[in-house]
């Protein structure tokens, strides 16, 4: 199974690259990814198509990541990274220098300040649920952060200066990895990479998790740390991806759900899937963005609730008729 998600996930990277509104040859576009050919081709495929397709994958295998990392944690199946108020808080830090104009003294001043209130959030969270909270306190934390960065971003909208500012602000928190840089891949690239790190060590602490805590503790498991772990590479990878392409929902839950049945109920197992599950998903959900009314800019958040919604809704169902 892991083979084959690799390899859709590669042929869904590849056909990132060659679809866009102006149709090249292959071979001319095979050739400016290595800086050969016209400048205007070399200048697409090197600075708009290939940032393109790598955000795409990056941020969907960190949201797939942290998704199954919680749904581990929590032992619920329902739960989903932005639970932690990650997501919300990253929005806020965004939305606020787009407000302040921050976002327009350089090119990464909006991600940078969505990271920064990412990492701000986690530290209320944990200052919040305390060194050894349980998993309840986590998620009550979890909801008042994301509360209040909602209540603060609508706050920041209402008081936008200008209607332009609006615009700007709510067209990026719809989520999209169009017009993006390979400056953003590169911010986003190492913060992600220490969040994966981190959760991809939480294998064997959620493993046991499934048996209880107490079996858990009794196995060697520190739940202390794992949990630190837990919360500094979700921050790290949510926060990283929010601030590079805006508030995308329903990767994080959707994924490990569809997974699941294929890779057993082994959580350990379920991290590594559902990286490469959630790369293809939103690839290939970014490409459908440019197949689906090409003119009108649909955005990627807004096609992943489309297709999201639904499967939830479904899945709530079914938890419920399991649970009858």
């Amino acid at each position: 199974m892991k083979a084959l998600l690799v390899l859709a996930t590669l042929a869904l990277f590849a056909t990132s690259l060659f679809i866009g509104y102006a149709p090249l040859p292959v071979t001319d576009a095979l050739l400016a990814l290595f800086g050969q050919g016209d400048d205007l081709t070399t200048t697409v495929m090197q600075q708009i198509r290939l940032p393109r397709a790598l955000l795409s994958a990056m941020v969907g295998a960190a949201l797939g990541l942290s998704g199954a990392a919680m749904q581990g944690y929590l032992r619920n199946p329902l739960a989903e990274p932005g639970l932690i108020g990650v997501s919300g808080a990253s929005a806020l830090g965004a939305v606020i220098a787009l407000q302040t104009g921050f976002a327009g003294a350089f090119t990464l001043a909006l991600p940078l300040s969505a990271l920064a209130f990412a990492l701000v959030a986690i530290a209320i969270l944990l200052a919040l649920s305390g060194p050894r909270g349980g998993s309840l306190t986590l998620i009550l934390a979890g909801i008042a952060i994301s509360a209040l960065a909602g209540a603060l971003t609508s706050l920041a909208l209402n008081l936008s200066p200008n209607p332009y500012a609006t615009y700007e602000m709510v067209f990026w928190m719809m989520g999209s990895v169009a017009d993006r840089s390979m400056e953003h891949v590169t911010l986003a690239a190492p913060v992600m990479a220490v969040g994966a790190v981190l959760l991809l060590t939480t294998g064997r602490g959620l493993d046991a998790l499934t048996l209880g805590e107490d079996a858990a503790q009794s196995l060697g498991i520190n739940l202390t740390a794992l949990r630190l772990r837990l919360l500094i590479g979700t921050a790290a990878a949510v926060g990283a991806a929010t601030a590079v392409a805006g508030a995308i929902g329903f990767v994080g839950l959707v994924v490990p759900h569809l997974l699941r049945p294929l890779i057993g109920h082994s959580p350990a197992r379920l991290l590594w899937a559902s990286a490469l599950g959630g790369a293809a998903l939103l690839t290939a959900a970014d490409i459908a963005t440019r197949l689906i009314l090409p003119d009108k800019d649909l955005k990627l958040g807004v096609l992943m609730a489309l297709i999201g919604a639904p499967l939830f809704l479904h899945l709530i169902y079914k938890t419920r008729r399991e649970g009858a």
